[in-house]
């Protein structure tokens, strides 16, 4: 790939840079997850009592399961969160005539990948800690995600596009990934819903990838090859028609920055 020497700095850069100058620099990363997976353990197993219906379900065992869907959410809303303004947060590139803008949503997906790794971590180390038996086709983890890193680069593309002319598109992508995260089996399984919704959610790009990831890594469940050739066919075409519209958009960006 070209850019590739430049792709891996910028990564580098933004993802340290973003905890420069703060005390506790980039054990954020490590910190934010699990805060966040004490607050939802908290209100979804004890307030809502919530259950995964597995045998003899304990709040560790809670806790894990909502784990593995959250970080693969906070990783599609990372990426999505960012794009409307990657573009304008760096609008000295623009000018650039020889920068490659499109490596820009590549960076930020870079980026959040090292969050989820740091997240993924964390999750198989509390699961060695308490004796949960973790899969070997837990290897499977990068095929299965594949396509969901494909949809987040066509979206990205899109969204960094837009985020130019409609500088509101932002905070709409903000409510969005807001509501991606309730309508797919993060916090509930998905059986517990009527069969119309659960046919619904597997239209949320993160649904199948938390799925199947869990059932890999978490109970030993090979994915299903059908949906997942399926999301990767629908993956490839986001991807192609969000990069399509880049290019074809960018050649403005200068103009209204």
């Amino acid at each position: 790939m070209r850019n590739r020497e430049l792709l891996w700095e910028l990564i580098k850069r933004d993802f340290v840079g973003r905890y420069k100058g703060s005390f506790m620099g980039i054990a954020w990363s490590l910190l934010n997850p699990l805060f966040m997976l004490a607050i939802y353990t908290f209100v979804f197993s004890v307030a809502f009592k919530a259950r995964w219906g597995v045998e003899n379900e304990s709040k560790v065992t809670f806790a894990i399961v909502l784990f593995s869907g959250l970080i693969v959410h906070a990783l599609f809303a990372e990426c999505l969160n960012r794009a409307p303004t990657l573009i304008t947060g760096h609008a000295t590139y623009v000018k650039k005539v020889v920068f490659p803008l499109e490596i820009l949503p590549l960076m930020a997906l870079g980026s959040a990948l090292g969050h989820f790794l740091v997240s993924l971590m964390v999750l198989l180390v509390f699961c060695l800690l308490v004796g949960w038996n973790v899969h070997a086709s837990g290897l499977l983890a990068p095929l299965i995600l594949l396509p969901l890193l494909i949809i987040i680069l066509g979206l990205s593309w899109l969204l960094a596009s837009l985020g130019v002319y409609l500088r509101d598109f932002a905070q709409l992508v903000g409510m969005a990934t807001t509501v991606t995260l309730f309508l797919a089996p993060v916090f509930y399984p998905i059986e517990a819903l009527p069969p119309f919704f659960q046919t619904l959610l597997l239209w949320n790009p993160i649904t199948l990838p938390i799925l199947q990831l869990r059932g890999a890594l978490l109970w030993g469940t090979p994915p299903d090859w059908g949906s997942w050739s399926l999301s990767f066919a629908i993956a490839i075409l986001i991807f192609s028609l969000g990069f399509a519209w880049f290019q074809k958009t960018r050649k403005g960006f200068a103009d209204v920055l």
